[in-house]
């Protein structure tokens, strides 16, 4: 297996579940969309493929190979989609209190 490859392994094999539970998180909820909304989950989907790209090839830069030779893509693996599902999570959680404020009625002016 090429260098290349074998570093970007990790990344290749998540990419269609990533694409999956990246465009899960986009669509949903439908509603409120507004330009905030669109650059908050735009952000926050692209910190979590950064995140998870820096964990992946921080695992295979600081695995023991002692364990064995697969063991560079195990940790590499496991840190990258971990970082991934916890940014998403993160943002999934501040998305849904944000949406859940409640928003100030019009009708309701100080004196």
């Amino acid at each position: 297996m090429s260098p290349g490859v074998q570093l970007n392994l990790a990344l290749i094999l998540f990419a269609p579940w990533f694409a999956v539970l990246s465009v899960l998180f986009w669509k949903y909820p439908k509603q409120p969309r507004g330009p905030v909304r669109l650059l908050f989950d735009a952000a926050a989907l692209a910190l979590s493929l950064v995140a998870a790209a820096g964990g992946v090839y921080w695992g295979m830069a600081h695995a023991d190979t002692g364990y064995g030779p697969m063991w560079k893509q195990i940790l590499a693996t496991s840190v990258g989609y971990g970082l991934y599902l916890g940014v998403m999570a993160i943002a999934l959680l501040v998305r849904m209190r944000w949406l859940s404020r409640p928003t100030p009625s019009p009708e309701r002016t100080l004196p």
